[in-house]
């Protein structure tokens, strides 16, 4: 099995393995924006059980974007891997991917992981939730994403900063549930209730709860895990420090986004990049998800890490995950008027 790993800067792409693959029938190209070592294993079991060669080009969202604009109908790519709906409804926004209708995936994936008109699909779940210090704060204070807003909490929050997509839809989340007018008081009240400026990543804000700089923090679950099976034990003892909250149980569910993937416009294997998407929807692949990245999977009955099986079952806000891109610019535009930076 080949997997030919390129970075997004290497000018000589042209001329590289991946597009002296894409004429061929047993390849496929695609364009990631995911960085996980569980990816690999993913390609491997995709060429094992298909036989077609997998050939990746690995760069952030935006860069990858616009080189398939400046490719155009040139573009190797056939398979567009990114995380968080609004980095896919931006794709989507920008012509890249064209639609895709298959029974697999229509029957394998629950409606609210697809895209309306099939241009992209979420395989894999991430809950963003809510952690505590577990010495300095009662929990049962917290029930919903709405309770951070309450003024009780000034000076206890840590959250990243508005330019994070993760934050970009939850908010989105809160417009579509409560309006513009709602989202908004809501994300003013989170400015007021920060312990510090926003900075850093989803990790560094649990690490701020644990350390005891806040007693509340907002982060995607798999951050968490991911400090629990770290090889540093001043990671794993921090994140034994913490504990977790799944907001909004008694009414609409947890906020979860996704890591999802769509086939691009001009893709030059488009067979071979929708048996690649049904592959992501597989239930072997659906468990690497969920027991390399901690991720949930989209698919029920898959074997999970212990740590998600602990979790058990819980309530997952149901939203089609293409609201979170259309409110997306609102969203953008709140944070800018409350003064979350």
């Amino acid at each position: 099995m080949k997997v030919t790993r390129l970075s997004a800067s290497i000018a000589a792409f042209f001329a590289g393995a991946a597009v002296s693959s894409t004429a061929l029938a047993d390849a496929v190209n695609i364009y990631s924006a995911r960085h996980y070592d569980s990816d690999e294993i993913l390609y491997k079991a995709f060429t094992d059980e298909t036989g077609i060669e997998v050939n990746v080009l690995e760069g952030d969202s935006d860069q990858l974007m616009e080189r398939m604009q400046r490719e155009g109908i040139a573009s190797p790519a056939d398979v567009m891997l990114t995380v968080d709906a609004g980095r896919l409804w931006r794709a989507e926004q920008d012509g890249l991917f064209q639609s895709v209708d298959s029974e697999v995936l229509n029957e394998r994936l629950p409606e609210s992981m697809r895209q309306p008109d099939g241009l992209w699909f979420g395989f894999s779940q991430r809950a963003r939730v809510i952690f505590y210090n577990r010495e300095n704060f009662d929990s049962s204070q917290i029930e919903s994403y709405e309770d951070l807003a309450d003024s009780q909490f000034e000076g206890q929050l840590c959250i990243r900063s508005s330019n994070n997509i993760y934050n970009q839809s939850l908010l989105a989340s809160m417009i579509e549930h409560h309006g513009e007018e709602g989202a908004e008081e809501w994300a003013q009240g989170v400015v007021n209730n920060l312990a510090r400026n926003p900075e850093g990543g989803d990790t560094d804000q649990i690490l701020g709860v644990a350390s005891g700089e806040c007693d509340l923090a907002v982060a995607n679950h798999y951050y968490y895990v991911r400090m629990l099976h770290s090889d540093n034990e001043s990671e794993r003892e921090a994140a034994r420090k913490v504990g977790v909250i799944f907001p909004n149980q008694d009414d609409r569910g947890t906020h979860v986004n996704v890591g999802g993937a769509g086939l691009v416009a001009n893709a030059q294997n488009p067979e071979n990049g929708i048996k690649f998407l049904e592959f992501l929807s597989s239930d072997g692949a659906q468990e690497i998800l969920a027991e390399r990245n901690y991720e949930f999977p989209v698919v029920a009955g898959i074997k999970k890490d212990p740590v998600l099986e602990s979790w058990g079952d819980f309530k997952k806000d149901d939203l089609n995950i293409n609201v979170l891109g259309e409110n997306n610019p609102e969203a953008i535009r709140i944070f800018d008027r409350v003064g979350w930076r």
